[in-house]
């Protein structure tokens, strides 16, 4: 059986080094088997992936954004929780929150992003709940910032 990692890999990923929290907040909080994951903007190695869908993004490079944040969403499950990802009993919900233009409607999309990777990573584990929603900006700039709830 093919280990989450290895999944990652597969699709050209390595879990990134979790981002340091630049606020009053901790990256995860813990409350019994539930993991509450804090905000994941998309960044990478390279820095924050900026935009606001319907005017500087498209849908596609919105889902690309929305990938990294959810490898972020991964990166402190691993790290900040010290949980590895074949712990995971399931992904409960997850919050997306897109940059985009008033007039812009396909977040939902945007969205998929997150969500076929976490279910190509986790399988029906990765299954999940979600809400999807546009916002005026994110922090930095981000295009794409989100949010979970993990059963471990």
């Amino acid at each position: 059986m093919t280990s989450p990692i290895e999944k990652l890999r597969e699709y050209g990923y390595e879990l990134p080094a979790p981002k340091v929290p630049v606020a009053s907040y901790v990256p995860v909080a813990r409350s019994g088997n539930l993991l509450y994951v804090s905000g994941q903007i998309s960044a990478n190695d390279q820095g924050v992936v900026t935009g606001l869908l319907g005017d500087t993004m498209n849908v596609v490079q919105g889902g690309n954004a929305a990938e990294l944040s959810a490898l972020n969403v991964l990166s402190q499950i691993v790290h900040a929780a010290g949980v590895p990802l074949e712990d995971i009993k399931r992904i409960v919900k997850v919050t997306v929150l897109v940059a985009s233009t008033p007039d812009f409607t396909e977040q939902h999309l945007v969205a998929n992003g997150c969500s076929n990777l976490l279910v190509a990573i986790l399988g029906e584990k990765g299954k999940h709940a979600r809400a999807a929603f546009g916002v005026a900006s994110l922090p930095f700039g981000a295009a794409v910032e989100i949010e979970a709830i993990v059963e471990v």
